[in-house]
């Protein structure tokens, strides 16, 4: 019994840039193959930071409004002139990037440093390392540290999907039989919208507690509720 890893859910060949591409050719390869964002990778093939939808949204809103721009005069009648004092300044200004690259450049606007992930991580360890770095996305990274995928958290949510007959049949063969050696004359399972029912007896030295965890473990489960009788329960009360 074991998680799904990420090279089962990341999504592959990943899409990259280079730190020099534009952004416009940016946005046609996100909008092209669906995705929200791309690593952005050096000579090597090695990522150095990412692009996503958010960024080159910002960007577009950073930019001053074309009356901001004409002289207080010129300004259209009837219309009052925004000042750009409170405005942020724009990655699309005319300075370059935390990385040295022209304005108008992947390079100019990606976040950075990366955050990479490993293809044999469990879905766990990513959905972790998202939630400590405050991330989206995970570049997934090989042996040499090319990128190989990229996982979001839209792919871990699939793990939510999963069918409940998989999720009862992975708990009745790899957790019952396999690792607990109980047979399905003991034990039944039941899964109804990810919610595992297990109901049957247990011996005096079954451990409920040990049942729970590892039903818990299976990717897909939301909740575990027990119903079980015997010497094992009983001492576990």
């Amino acid at each position: 019994m074991r998680h799904r890893a990420v090279r089962d859910l990341m999504s592959r060949p990943a899409v990259c840039v280079h730190p020099g591409t534009g952004l416009k050719e940016t946005a046609r390869l996100m909008a092209g193959h669906g995705i929200s964002a791309v690593p952005v990778v050096d000579e090597d093939e090695k990522p150095v930071g990412m692009v996503s939808e958010g960024d080159l949204v910002r960007a577009q809103a950073e930019l001053p409004e074309p009356a901001e721009l004409l002289p207080a005069g010129h300004a259209r009648a009837g219309r009052r002139r925004t000042g750009t004092s409170g405005r942020p300044g724009g990655t699309g200004g005319g300075a370059a990037g935390a990385s040295g690259e022209r304005p108008g450049t992947a390079g100019a606007l990606m976040s950075s440093p990366v955050v990479p992930g490993r293809p044999e991580w469990s879905l766990v360890e990513a959905a972790r390392t998202m939630r400590s770095n405050g991330v989206k996305r995970l570049p997934i990274v090989g042996e040499t540290g090319r990128v190989l995928g990229v996982i979001s958290r839209a792919d871990l949510m699939t793990v939510f999907l999963r069918r409940d007959d998989a999720i009862a049949d992975e708990i009745t063969d790899d957790v019952l039989r396999g690792a607990l050696g109980l047979s399905a004359t003991q034990i039944s399972v039941t899964v109804s919208e990810g919610v595992v029912r297990v109901r049957g007896r247990i011996g005096a030295h079954d451990s409920p507690e040990l049942l729970e965890r590892l039903c818990r473990a299976v990717d897909g489960v939301v909740d575990v509720q027990l119903d079980l009788s015997g010497p094992g329960q009983a001492s576990a009360a």
